[in-house]
């Protein structure tokens, strides 16, 4: 199975389904992930050196990040970071159409549209558009993550609220998220904030008791075809 997993920034994809993605490659199934944004570009001044420099070191990280998670491949694009409300709508669903013309996939992954981050949620609304449920769509699945720091600071605040239905069991594969995520040391924080690893240990095991196992991530069902 051809399994697309869109991510905003790079992190996104470790922190919201990093477990699913080692799981999901470990099965035999090709896991591809495009992230759309630059990311922390919006830290510095607009195409400082400072900000090529650590967009280009960041890039390096993610594809570490995913050879750790066993992702076939993982795809950059450049729109800008925390502020893709600035590029129309349009030119995002297109960008996300081209990506699933060619990684044809028949099972999509996006974080969800009511996360804190404007970025998360324009994300969101493009893929759902772009992945419309169509006669003759590859497409059977499409699942939104959630973020820590993103999804669960939204409070329940901003439509639609963040309700999984799904429980992919990460177990076998917790180690190998919790890994991926050391090596984005940047982005991460020390507990009590939801981007320290002990927090997204936590978070993997209250959704995995949740379901009564020991290591879950968690899912919200936007459509899916029996």
């Amino acid at each position: 199975m051809n399994v697309l997993v869109l991510a905003a920034h790079p992190d996104d994809e470790v922190l919201g389904c990093g477990g699913t993605i080692a799981r999901l490659s470990n099965e035999g199934h090709k896991v591809t992930v495009a992230i759309l944004g630059q990311g922390v570009a919006s830290r510095f001044p607009k195409d400082s050196r400072e900000a090529i420099s650590e967009i280009s070191a960041l890039r390096r990280r993610s594809q570490d990040a995913g050879r750790i998670l066993g992702a076939a491949e993982v795809l950059h694009y450049d729109l800008p970071d925390n502020r893709f409300d600035s590029v129309d709508l349009l030119d995002v669903v297109k960008l996300i159409e081209e990506i699933g013309r060619d990684v044809e996939p028949e099972a999509v992954y996006v974080q969800h549209g009511g996360d804190l981050n404007l970025d998360h949620a324009i994300t969101f609304r493009a893929t759902i558009t772009a992945f419309r449920p169509m006669p003759g769509s590859r497409v059977r699945t499409l699942y939104a993550y959630e973020v820590a720091s993103s999804t669960e600071w939204a409070f329940g605040k901003f439509a639609p609220a963040f309700v999984p239905d799904t429980f992919f069991d990460i177990a076998s594969s917790l180690e190998l998220k919790l890994n991926a995520m050391q090596i984005y040391a940047t982005e991460l924080r020390e507990f009590p904030h939801p981007r320290s690893i002990r927090a997204i240990r936590a978070q993997c095991e209250d959704r995995g008791a949740c379901v009564g196992i020991t290591a879950a991530e968690a899912f919200m069902t936007v459509w899916r075809r029996a």
